[in-house]
């Protein structure tokens, strides 16, 4: 999350950041923009607008996880392996980062207003998630990916409508965002357990909150506030982001990304695994959706107190503790097995919690250490790496998991957070921690 001194928000991780989000370092504030600024009354109806654009988010991202919620039956119907259902969710994330580039590339940000991009993209969301319905084996990829490219024109743009509202208290707006995200991840296996084993219940009724989604996104009122017209620039990009300090961060942010997708993708089948080893046999898919729900679910409330603890403690301190705590859950379930379902829960929703606590933070680090000019454009990059290692990491899972069983995988999953855990911990050390959090780290 970003502090309340920093002018303008920066996006989750899980999100791109468009480049009119870099803060104003304080010293170059005028009176009249300094945060601290008494005169600086929020405006009024920004609580309401913050709660319109959550909901919609809420809504808008139901088909994300939509096929991967009901992919036991999707593989029974399509006869399909474990591998080849892993795609229907990489072409959602391959997906996400085509049109987050080409959103950035193109400025649609800056040429259409982020409401206006939030409804087409819930729709355009909802419309091909839907066509599953009609699709083949091969056909189903290509809605999987539109799919993907059609919601990165609605989160993205939901954090811009955010910064546009707050000039103070960013930071609580953009966890509430992120919490937001994170729960219509989990809203398909909600749904896949109200409605049972029938997968077309859930495809319907993610993309008919896809469609409420964007009637709400067309009515959340313009923000007061306005920003500069961002400029893609690649190349200087690339340079940011290899300078010591924005490296580490990246590699944090690779580490986290590395079991964030894969868990919430594979979870919903691990614990019906789970569930099956503990003798239960009727209603074990619609058992297992409610469990995946709850653990992906929980970690909105993680998303705030992440936030809180970001801003307080220091950001490289939380990224660290976050990272070390959902990298020794996955262990421990590692060395659980299937024994002990009520800990196996347990344990699960800790690690639902802590694996998205840290979700504000990469980007706000860069915001607060890299070159303001080309920081927008370097998390736009930084993002295109993030989801594609997610590809990576969900495919190898696929592929892994039918021939060695969940607890490798499960170790293998904790790989990334541990090593991301020691760079934000380098990072801490190093100078330009006095940058981060208003000189906590």
């Amino acid at each position: 999350m970003a502090s309340a001194s920093t002018r303008c928000a920066s996006s989750s991780r899980l999100g791109i950041r468009y480049a009119d989000f870099v803060p104003t370092p304080p010293s170059r504030r005028s009176t009249d923009e300094r945060t601290d600024d008494p005169k600086r009354v929020p405006p009024s109806g920004r609580g309401g607008a913050l709660a319109a654009l959550a909901l919609a988010v809420v809504l808008a991202m139901a088909p994300w996880f939509s096929a991967a919620a009901v992919l036991p039956q999707l593989r029974q119907y399509w006869e399909l392996s474990t591998a080849q259902g892993a795609w229907l969710t990489l072409a959602v994330q391959l997906g996400f980062v085509a049109g987050a580039l080409a959103s950035a590339v193109f400025g649609l940000a800056d040429r259409v207003a982020p409401r206006r991009l939030m409804t087409w993209g819930a729709l355009i969301a909802a419309v091909s998630n839907v066509l599953l319905l009609v699709a083949t084996p091969d056909t189903a990829l290509g809605w999987r990916a539109l799919t993907g490219a059609a919601l990165a024109l609605v989160y993205p743009p939901a954090l811009k409508a955010m910064s546009a509202w707050f000039v103070t208290g960013r930071g609580v707006a953009l966890g509430v965002l992120v919490g937001a995200l994170t729960l219509g991840s989990a809203l398909p296996h909600l749904v896949n357990g109200l409605g049972g084993v029938e997968w077309r219940v859930v495809v319907v009724c993610t993309s008919a909150l896809a469609v409420l989604g964007s009637v709400v996104a067309a009515r959340v009122p313009v923000g007061p506030y306005s920003f500069p017209v961002a400029v893609f620039r690649p190349r200087e990009a690339l340079g940011v982001l290899l300078t010591p300090a924005m490296r580490l961060t990246t590699l944090g942010y690779l580490g986290h990304m590395w079991e964030l997708y894969a868990m919430w993708a594979w979870f919903a089948l691990y614990f019906t695994d789970v569930l099956r080893r503990n003798g239960f046999g009727a209603n074990v898919s619609s058992l297992a959706a409610y469990a995946t729900f709850l653990v992906i679910a929980v970690g909105a409330l993680g998303c705030v107190v992440g936030g809180v603890l970001g801003d307080r403690w220091g950001r490289t301190r939380l990224t660290s503790l976050a990272m070390l705590l959902s990298g020794a859950c996955a262990l421990t379930l590692s060395a659980l097995g299937s024994a002990s379902l009520p800990l196996v829960l347990a344990v699960s929703l800790v690690w639902g919690f802590w694996i998205i606590a840290d979700s504000a933070q990469f980007s706000t680090i860069a915001s607060e250490i890299a070159d303001a000019r080309f920081v927008g454009t370097a998390l736009t990059l930084q993002l295109a790496l993030g989801f594609s290692l997610t590809a990576v990491t969900i495919a190898a899972v696929g592929v892994w998991q039918p021939l060695v069983g969940w607890r490798p995988v499960l170790a293998f999953l904790a790989i990334g957070p541990l090593l991301g855990a020691v760079a934000m911990w380098r990072l801490g050390r190093r100078p330009e921690a006095k940058r981060i959090a208003g000189g906590i780290g």
